[in-house]
């Protein structure tokens, strides 16, 4: 009796291995920050730069709601295409936000900016600066545009 029982666990790990077992979010709905917005076939989405974390949040946004001009009175629609300007560490922050935790544009904003608030606060001063340094294999464009970005 106890060998049918760890089979039948086999066969369900197995089978959530293999895709067809069960998951914790079944419905897709629970995996959209923004569950039921309607897009028209004629919304092209902007290119946006993409924002890594890094730098300063309130900037980011700014652009962002630049890009998407016509659109800003579209909360739904800023909110659910803000993952498009995001990569890496920010797109994952993104995905792994609670619907139940934000309801709005705003909610949105707020959380943005207090997840990358620290960026704004380290701004470089003259000492960083002088400081840098050309890597080894660095181009001197490459190092020019590094010390560009970190002056910003």
């Amino acid at each position: 009796m106890e060998e049918k029982g760890n089979l039948d666990h086999m066969e369900k790990r197995l089978g959530a291995v293999e895709g067809g077992g069960s998951y914790a979010f079944a419905d897709m709905a629970e995996l959209c920050l923004v569950p039921g917005i309607a897009i028209t076939s004629k919304f092209k989405v902007p290119n946006f730069n993409k924002y890594k974390g890094t730098t300063c949040p309130k900037n980011h946004l700014k652009m962002y709601c630049k890009k998407m001009g016509p659109y800003t009175k579209d909360g739904k629609l800023l909110m659910h295409f803000f993952q498009e300007s995001l990569t890496g560490t920010a797109a994952t922050w993104y995905t792994n936000l609670e619907p139940f935790r934000i309801y709005s544009w705003k909610d949105l904003r707020v959380a943005f900016i207090r997840q990358y608030r620290y960026n704004s606060d380290m701004a470089s001063d003259r000492m960083q600066l002088q400081n840098m340094f050309k890597k080894e294999h660095e181009s001197f464009k490459g190092y020019a545009q590094r010390w560009k970005d970190m002056a910003a």
